[in-house]
């Protein structure tokens, strides 16, 4: 993967611009899982087929199946290293990473995922761009070797039930900051040549601070989870020489 960083990373944002164009892709990012009641994370079924009988293809779908089409995305990228396809195994795997490193945002378990019914408008992007792009300068991105996955059903279930126990921290340290700060919430920044409002870099300190290094865990979770599935696939796939398949040669260095 290393020496297709730069395609691996620009093909990474392609499911999210499908979402738009593509039927059924929105709800391969997410899971409203407070939709089916308090316990959810714990008493849904983890099978396709036995949620389906419980609540219907069309129930799932309207309130997104994100841990079922990881665990498809797998299969698929599976196959793509059994095919030896250089360029599908570089797409699903892009497509990938993208739907792992939704399943870790607590934001993406909820019905409330925009802070609409607690008046928090603008907290997803807040929690997912906002406060990364303030402060991942000094978050530590290494996460040791990829693992083998003996259940990746069960890992991105419980990529997403981790998340989900997230999601009170997430509104309710906000909701209470939001109070205490008032007007100090927002400030204005020039991007570009535009002026917008955007939340204040003190306001945004202090909720992060509060979250207590959340964000660094999920985004190295994320990214761990990624590696253990590139490397399952692969593993499951017959470990295909790679350096092959995208016609790798080391340099004079190496």
């Amino acid at each position: 993967y290393k020496p297709i960083l730069q395609s691996i990373t620009e093909a990474f944002v392609n499911a999210a611009r499908r979402r738009f164009s593509v039927l059924d892709e929105a709800p391969r990012h997410y899971m409203d899982l407070d939709h089916y009641g308090d316990s959810a994370v714990f008493k849904m079924p983890h099978r396709w087929q036995d949620a389906v009988l419980k609540y219907t293809e069309d129930t799932l779908k309207q309130y997104g199946i994100v841990p079922w089409h990881i665990n498809r995305m797998y299969y698929f990228l599976k196959d793509a290293f059994m095919l030896r396809d250089p360029d599908l195994i570089l797409k699903l795997s892009a497509d990938l990473g993208h739907y792992i490193a939704d399943a870790h945002v607590p934001l993406h378990t909820t019905e409330n995922y925009n802070g609409l019914l607690t008046n928090q408008e603008g907290i997803h992007a807040f929690w997912e761009s906002r406060l990364p792009e303030l402060f991942s300068d000094d978050f530590n991105f290494l996460v040791g070797k990829a693992d083998y996955i003996p259940n990746p059903q069960l890992a991105a279930w419980m990529a997403v039930q981790s998340s989900h126990l997230a999601v009170d921290s997430v509104l309710i340290l906000e909701k209470k900051l939001s109070d205490k700060m008032g007007e100090r919430k927002y400030s204005f920044e020039t991007k570009g040549k535009q002026t917008v409002k955007v939340y204040s870099q003190p306001y945004a300190r202090v909720y992060f601070q509060q979250l207590d290094g959340m964000i660094e865990r999920r985004m190295r979770a994320a990214i761990k989870m990624t590696g253990d599935f590139w490397y399952t696939a692969w593993i499951d796939g017959g470990q295909p020489n790679l350096k092959e398949l995208i016609g790798y040669s080391p340099s004079e260095d190496e």
